[in-house]
């Protein structure tokens, strides 16, 4: 996400620096995103919150201008509260993203924002909706955007699959930011992941040092062979100290 503003949309080429990725599963959704937010070159934030809530059960994912998905998340959370408070029930995933559409186009020429709008509901379940810039909407079973969606759709296509676990959702989402990070230097620090179900919201956070991280795209020692591409952490260790003549227990 990018927080610089240039003189005009019309002269500056958009900024969505960051990786936003969401996907259903069966009896919920899981959202998630990373924490780097950026000034040009310069890394202002590894840890910030780029998962806005705009009610109990529906969040928006933000990639972009920093202070114009702000914007709209405000104005959405204020309408949703103000549609709550009048009908005397939840709002729905689909209104939350027929507004973030409205505003997101009656302003394209004017706001640089690429967001996931995603929730629960007793009417559709879990649901993900793609807001990217100029007011399009699309409901999808998963959809990501931002800098770092680039470099995993081809992850996303291959290892999706309808009816997931929670567990299964939950790591799909967390691998696809994790590789997007490895890549992408617009996108880094920490992962924030959001479960929703009919039991509530459910937050995880994955601090810095706790990101998966892939060997392949990592230097080796001299003289050592890397360990299978995904290996886990500890496999990976053994191996390069069984090649050093340590032993890890």
């Amino acid at each position: 996400m990018d927080v610089s503003r240039g003189a005009s949309h019309a002269e500056a080429a958009p900024s969505t620096g960051t990786t936003i990725v969401a996907c259903t599963y069966k009896g919920g959704v899981v959202l998630g995103a990373d924490g780097r937010v950026s000034i040009g070159n310069y890394i202002t934030n590894r840890a910030s919150n780029k998962i806005a809530p705009l009610a109990e059960y529906i969040f928006l994912c933000r990639s972009g201008s920093a202070p114009d998905t702000q914007i709209i998340s405000d104005n959405v959370r204020h309408y949703l509260d103000q549609i709550s408070a009048e009908s005397g029930e939840e709002p729905t995933v689909e209104m939350a993203a027929n507004l973030v559409r409205l505003i997101n186009y009656n302003n394209k020429d004017h706001l640089v924002g690429a967001m996931l709008v995603v929730g629960w509901d007793r009417h559709g379940g879990g649901q993900v909706y793609g807001a990217p810039i100029g007011g399009t909407l699309s409901k999808e079973k998963w959809a990501i955007d931002g800098s770092g969606s680039t470099y995993i759709w081809g992850y996303c296509d291959s290892e999706f699959k309808d009816d997931m676990t929670r567990e299964e959702a939950e790591h799909w989402v967390m691998e696809a930011i994790a590789l997007a990070m490895t890549r992408d230097a617009s996108s880094g620090g920490v992962i924030r992941l959001v479960t929703l179900d009919g039991r509530g919201a459910h937050h995880t956070y994955i601090s810095g040092d706790k990101v998966p991280q892939f060997v392949g795209d990592l230097p080796f020692p001299a003289g050592a062979s890397p360990a299978p591409f995904g290996a886990p952490a500890a496999q990976q260790q053994q191996q390069q100290a069984a090649e050093a003549g340590m032993v890890i227990g």
